[in-house]
């Protein structure tokens, strides 16, 4: 008869809840959590934070000085930084998904690289609008 018969299907468990500190995701399935995490940021993000603050500096100019100096707050500005890198990488990583839909990049040697461009196009970008936003230049 056949030999497919004789072999034994696997089996596929889900991890306990302990096991997630050792499980070791691949780049390409921490670069796709970091696009839900940043995406939902971003969506958090927009109307508690970004639209208030865009309201009050276009209201008038005592509202855009007083956006300015909350803005220049050192910890704003790190909450800022984080909605900046996670702007950026979801801008990064989508790109990369459209590419994938397109069935370009799915070989996985090609997928790991195309991870790791993204996390360091990503963050090499928020190192520059971060450098920025402290004023260093």
């Amino acid at each position: 008869m056949s030999d497919s018969a004789a072999k034994p299907r696997p089996q596929f468990r889900n991890i306990n809840i302990t096991q997630i500190a050792r499980y070791r995701l691949p780049l390409a399935g921490k670069v796709s959590i970091l696009h839900r995490i940043s995406g939902f940021a971003l969506f958090l993000a927009l109307p508690l934070v970004l639209l208030p603050l865009f309201e009050r500096s276009l209201i008038s100019e005592i509202g855009f000085a007083q956006f300015h100096d909350f803005a220049s707050h050192p910890l704003v500005k790190i909450v800022l930084l984080g909605l900046i890198w996670a702007y950026l990488h979801h801008f990064c990583a989508g790109i990369r998904f459209l590419a994938l839909d397109l069935h370009k990049g799915l070989e996985k040697h090609t997928a790991q690289r195309t991870a790791g461009a993204v996390l360091v196009v990503s963050l090499a970008l928020t190192v520059v609008f971060g450098l920025k936003l402290f004023g260093v230049f």
